[in-house]
């Protein structure tokens, strides 16, 4: 067989057997999983049917006892009727021994009633019962007392309502299929019932239609005779829709394969030959393109590629420059984002491009003297440490090595390394580039030093020169030339973009700081706390935990200005803020609201747990008068105390701004009670509601927590606290 007939033939059966497959393995599988989908859905139809009946029949028999409880015997009518009232029952029937009705409230349902217990009678069902027996005192029988509910047509569609499927009542189990009541329309009743016919057990059979039919009773503790009913998902046609599939792909095979083989045999002749005289030095050879496709693409990689294989070198030294020409463009990437990381990276991976290194690094310095590496590329392994796959581990001393001699002196260096030569604690290389970098102002090209910056050490021994940030080094540059001077200044512009970078996200993250800060105590402000309130709110919510507001306010504060003047106000504000802080938890958060007054949230702290920190608090302020400046210079001991009002979401206010208010309140309160004390905000009122006696069962919860979102009153908030208005603010003496 020649290579065009080979390759035919084999297309045909790479294309076609698969295809084949897939159609035989998609129908056949899509009909399994139509079935089982539709069981399964059937099977939990059903139980949710024995459910809800079971659900219904529980309902009837606690009906019937609450009737039968009754130990007055005229009171029993009256109970009967507030049963019915109540829904609970359609109607409730009371006979005696002998069988004889003596009570049913009017309007019950039509016969027969059939028994929950038991299972279904023959005929039509009018109702579903339970029956409980009817003692005196002494245990004597003095009859029954039946519940009943309905079965109707609105049954039967609350039903279908709870299972998501179409259902059919029976009239007779026992006799031919006919329908009571169904949700089925007139278009599938008949293939629905046809089905139901051939149907026993819990067996699913199929309609002709593609609809699958399930019996469901009636059986013990559920007596109806329903049938369960629900259209299949299979796409109608599907078969001849693959059948269709099928033929139109072996048409298009057979029409592939024969134009493949065409246009593949003749040009591969050709290509080995050419590629036969590559081998042998001939890079004049080519290959002549008769088509577009895959082999006539590959001929024109070829013939190009070996026209332009001299043409590389000097279109990456071109490359190079390029790149400079794009630095104006980084630098206005770089600055247009304050995320330092993704700085560094963006910096290092252009570095490496521009000047064809192998590997660099961007080393920053930390407060302990040390150049620690924050970016790295192509290093790992490259250095000796414990952990070599470990870029953390590149830290040089200022002063040592390489990199750290850039950063002392602030010159930059360049050069090759001799074997075994590496400084401890570098990588190693053959050559390399080293570029130091400061902020914008720092640095001192005329040697005559400068002011120094807060966060960098003074020059001077092991100290970086000129207000250093860091240092820009790059290895082993590729085809192992040495760095030139084109690749120190490129990697100057580089580190001129690094420090303006790393300047921009400290101003930013300092910036930042400022404005969620009280300049003076150095607490959190009141622009913070809202944003802090509603956070911590929604996510004792989410979680169903509380949070605890602390409202604290400085007794008599006014008298401290008037007395010892503002600085020494001030003084006691720090020390108050310094006490706080030294007294909750790293969770806790401190805020200045504004003057001598001061919030702190509690999150997961119930009311008992809020208490204790607010005496603790009042303690530590109470019992260590704060030394302030006198009038005559000498330091004052000033005694301070503090009253603080405490509140709970959400036992006391439903949102954050509600929580703050009940504290604000509560504070006012310690205030009315004489100062230096706690109060805990008032529980809101709850309108009054009936409860009816039902048995439950406490159980703490795992973690030991406490837990928000108590049932309460009707009508109450979150955790029971009352949805109503706030009440009104009121000012307070301070």
């Amino acid at each position: 067989m020649t290579l065009r007939g080979r390759l035919t033939a084999a297309f045909l059966a790479v294309v076609l057997g698969p295809v084949l497959l897939g159609a035989f393995f998609v129908g056949s599988t899509m009909s399994a999983v139509d079935r089982s989908r539709s069981t399964e859905r059937l099977g939990l139809a059903a139980t949710a049917v024995r459910t809800s009946v079971d659900a219904l029949c529980q309902q009837l028999r606690a009906a019937a006892d609450a009737v039968a409880l009754v130990a007055d015997p005229a009171a029993r009518p009256g109970a009967a009727a507030q049963v019915v009232g109540r829904g609970l029952a359609a109607a409730v029937r009371i006979t005696d021994t002998a069988g004889r009705t003596s009570y049913a409230t009017p309007g019950g349902p039509t016969e027969p009633w059939q028994d929950c217990s038991g299972t279904s009678a023959a005929g039509p069902v009018g109702a579903l019962a339970a029956r409980v027996q009817l003692r005196d005192p002494t245990g004597a029988d003095l009859g029954t007392v039946a519940a009943a509910q309905p079965v109707d047509p609105a049954f039967v569609a609350r039903l279908a309502a709870v299972t998501g499927v179409a259902v059919t009542l029976l009239d007779d189990p026992a006799g031919p299929v006919r329908v009571a009541h169904t949700t089925e329309n007139r278009q599938v009743r008949e293939a629905v019932l046809a089905a139901a016919g051939r149907a026993d057990g819990d067996r699913v059979t199929e309609t002709d239609d593609g609809r699958y039919v399930r019996r469901v009773g009636p059986v013990e503790g559920q007596p109806l005779p329903l049938v369960l009913s629900v259209p299949g998902e299979r796409p109608p046609a599907l078969y001849a829709a693959l059948v269709g599939a099928v033929v139109l792909a072996a048409l298009l095979a057979v029409l592939a394969a024969g134009r493949l083989a065409r246009v593949t045999t003749r040009p591969l002749v050709e290509l080995a030959g050419a590629v036969d005289r590559v081998t042998h030095g001939d890079l004049t050879a080519r290959v002549p393109v008769r088509s577009r496709d895959e082999i006539g693409r590959l001929a024109l990689a070829f013939n190009r590629m070996t026209r332009e294989t001299g043409s590389y070198v000097t279109a990456l030294t071109s490359s190079r420059d390029q790149l400079r020409g794009h630095l104006a463009v980084l630098g206005d990437t770089l600055a247009s984002t304050h995320d330092l990381q993704r700085i560094l990276r963006v910096i290092l991976d252009s570095a490496i491009a521009a000047t064809g290194a192998r590997a660099g690094a961007v080393l920053l310095l930390d407060g302990d003297g040390l150049l620690v590496g924050q970016c790295v590329e192509g290093l790992a392994g490259r250095w000796p440490t414990g952990d070599r796959n470990d870029p953390g581990t590149l830290r040089v001393p200022v002063g040592a090595g390489v990199v750290g001699a850039v950063a002392a002196t602030g010159e930059p260096q360049r050069g090759r390394c001799d074997a075994g030569a590496t400084p401890t604690g570098e990588p190693s290389c053959e050559t390399y580039i080293a570029v130091p970098f400061a902020t914008p102002g720092t640095a001192d090209p005329g040697g005559r030093g400068g002011p120094e910056r807060p966060g960098h050490p003074p020059a001077g021994d092991g100290a970086p020169a000129g207000g250093a940030l860091g240092v820009l080094v790059l290895y082993d540059r590729l085809g192992g030339d040495e760095f030139d001077d084109d690749d120190l200044v490129t990697l100057r512009t580089f580190a001129g973009h690094a420090a303006v970078a790393v300047e921009n996200v400290r101003v930013h993250e300092e910036a930042q700081r400022l404005s969620l800060t009280d300049p003076l105590t150095g607490l959190w402000n009141y622009r913070y706390l809202r944003e802090s309130i509603r956070r911590e709110v929604e996510r004792a919510n989410r979680f169903g935990r509380m949070l605890s507001v602390l409202a604290l306010d400085l007794d008599r504060f006014k008298d401290v200005n008037d007395t010892w003047g503002h600085a020494a106000g001030d003084a006691v504000l720090v020390e108050f803020a310094r006490r706080v802080r030294g007294e909750i938890r790293e969770v806790d958060l401190a805020f200045r609201h504004g003057g001598e007054e001061f919030v702190v949230l509690l999150p997961e702290t119930d009311a008992r747990g809020a208490t204790i920190v607010a005496d603790r608090l009042g303690a530590v302020v109470r019992d260590s008068p704060v030394p302030v400046d006198g009038h005559g210079g000498e330091p004052v001991p000033v005694a301070v105390t503090v009253s603080i009002g405490i509140a709970v979401y959400p036992d006391h206010a439903a949102s954050g701004q509600q929580v703050l208010d009940a504290a604000d309140d509560a504070l006012y309160a310690a205030k009315a009670a004489g100062r230096d004390c706690c109060r805990l905000a008032q529980v809101p009122d709850r309108a009054p509601t009936q409860e009816l006696p039902v048995v439950a069962a406490a159980v703490s919860p795992a973690d030991g927590l406490p837990r928000a979102g108590t049932t309460d009153a009707a009508g109450a908030g979150p955790g029971g606290a009352s949805s109503g208005p706030h009440p009104p603010r009121q000012s307070r003496g301070r």
